[in-house]
């Protein structure tokens, strides 16, 4: 049984707890706890884990009594000394009401082919359920999951290297770090190329980030462990006056969440130049400023078109941006490959400049947009599909490539577009009217599916208002 096959056997579990009210989100969480006391048993690696708590204690109890063991194992461990094992189970309370249920789940992960996890590995197991989680659009989780292909591409582009301090200031489950680490990885033979030295850096200092939402920060911190990565990722809000620590980064991937600041308030840190409740400006300005000014410091941020094109702060903070950033290229991406519907996103690629003015001179955009398929689950999206936009990032010579839609553009022309990004999109050959719509089959599948639930309320209804009829007739 390979890790693929382990992973949708412990997603169909989730079907258990439907009972139990349980969401598809708080589901991962509730295996996190979990599956951590198992992995920790199959790494050999349970000393930091109090004797009465370890996997065990849990396969040897029944019913109510393990009910009872496991929520008292949730509370306890979130006051162990050991740091990682706290992090992990800081606030943790169980959605499991069932005690039956509980003793189906563990006993069914007990019975994986855990040789077979150990040998592909239990990261990629863990980063395999947290992208499940992700391609449900019922979860919720996906709404602004990055896909794996295009955090791929971007870690191939950026090209990390050894000794290199990496960070993503609004973490997610950490992927893109943990993307960062295979690379380097693929590139030192596993760390055997390394120094002892070299090796513990690239273990506990090279990766680091940050997250906002607790139980996100969970997931990453299991991720992280499981991928032998012991970097701080931080739990707070990067565009809190925490986020004024977090500098001086060779290499910067993420992708910030979209929106604006709750109730429309201004970031809570003085280091920021430029007054906006816009999250995405907020989080680009903090990022090309926690960047080494050494020339060779370099990010890759998914961003949404509102950036590119937002007036008044968003036209002065893309100025600063190309004063003190060279941004070379900008990747126009493809609608439909996050999971709400319509949202239109970019990749910008640059490196911060040794000086603070006139960094920018040449801008080269990529349009992966337009005329493209219509990504969904049916087609989805895959490393190939950028294939033409890595020949075109990575030729000697930008202004040799033969592809309509690779563009360039002067510093002097976004100057005359009033420092607008909005640029480089080739003419739409669709009808304007059909643009953007989405899958008609997965549209009517998702109307199954609300109909279904539809009905199921609706004779739960009838069912009681019959067993009020009832109780009144008697």
């Amino acid at each position: 049984m390979g890790n693929q096959e382990i992973v949708q056997k412990l997603w169909n579990l989730c079907n258990v707890l439907r009972d139990d009210g349980i969401t598809y989100h708080q589901y991962v969480t509730e295996l996190t706890y979990i599956l951590f006391l198992k992995m920790m048993k199959e790494k050999d690696n349970e000393a930091d884990i109090p004797e009465q708590y370890r996997w065990d204690s849990l396969t040897n109890k029944h019913g109510v009594e393990l009910h009872k063991h496991y929520r008292q194992l949730l509370l306890d461990l979130g006051e162990v000394d050991s740091e990682i094992v706290k992090q992990i189970y800081t606030n943790a309370t169980t959605n499991i009401d069932e005690p039956k249920n509980l003793e189906k789940i563990i006993r069914s992960i007990d019975d994986l082919d855990w040789y077979s996890a150990r040998e592909e590995g239990l990261g990629d197991l863990y980063e395999g359920l947290l992208e499940k989680n992700a391609s449900e659009t019922k979860s919720g989780a996906g709404q602004y999951f990055t896909p794996r292909p295009l955090i791929d591409v971007i870690v191939r582009l950026i090209d990390p290297q050894p000794g290199e301090r990496l960070n993503d200031p609004a973490a997610g489950t950490f992927g893109f770090m943990i993307a960062g680490d295979t690379h380097i990885k693929s590139k030192t033979d596993d760390h055997f190329d390394l120094s002892q030295k070299e090796a513990e850096f690239q273990r506990y200092e090279a990766f680091t980030g940050a997250e906002l939402v607790k139980d996100t920060h969970r997931l990453a911190l299991m991720n992280a462990l499981l991928h032998n990565m012991r970097g701080e990722i931080k739990l707070g809000d990067t565009l809190s006056e925490m986020g004024s620590t977090m500098k001086n980064f060779d290499v910067v991937m993420t992708n910030p969440p979209f929106g604006t600041k709750k109730g429309g308030e201004r970031p809570t840190r003085d280091d920021l130049t430029f007054e906006t409740t816009n999250k995405q400006l907020n989080f680009l300005q903090h990022i090309y400023r926690s960047l080494k000014a050494n020339g060779e410091a370099r990010a890759a941020v998914v961003l949404p078109d509102n950036v590119l094109f937002e007036s008044g702060t968003g036209a002065q903070i893309r100025a600063d941006l190309m004063d003190k950033c060279n941004l070379h290229t900008i990747l126009r991406l493809p609608t439909g490959i996050f999971y709400a519907q319509g949202v239109k996103t970019n990749v910008l690629f640059f490196n911060r400049g040794k000086k603070d003015k006139d960094n920018t001179n040449d801008v080269w955009v990529y349009d992966m947009r337009t005329n493209m398929p219509s990504f969904g689950k049916r087609t989805p999206l895959t490393e190939k599909h950028f294939d033409d936009f890595v020949k075109a990032y990575q030729a000697e010579d930008r202004s040799k490539v033969d592809d309509e839609r690779w563009n360039h553009f002067t510093r002097d022309d976004i100057r005359k577009k009033d420092d607008s990004l909005d640029i480089g999109l080739i003419a739409d050959e669709s009808l304007t009217m059909y643009e953007n719509l989405p899958d008609p089959i997965e549209s009517a599948e998702d109307a199954v599916e609300k109909l279904q639930k539809a009905t199921s309320l609706l004779n739960d209804v009838i069912d009681e208002l019959k067993a009020v009829e009832a109780g009144k007739d008697e």
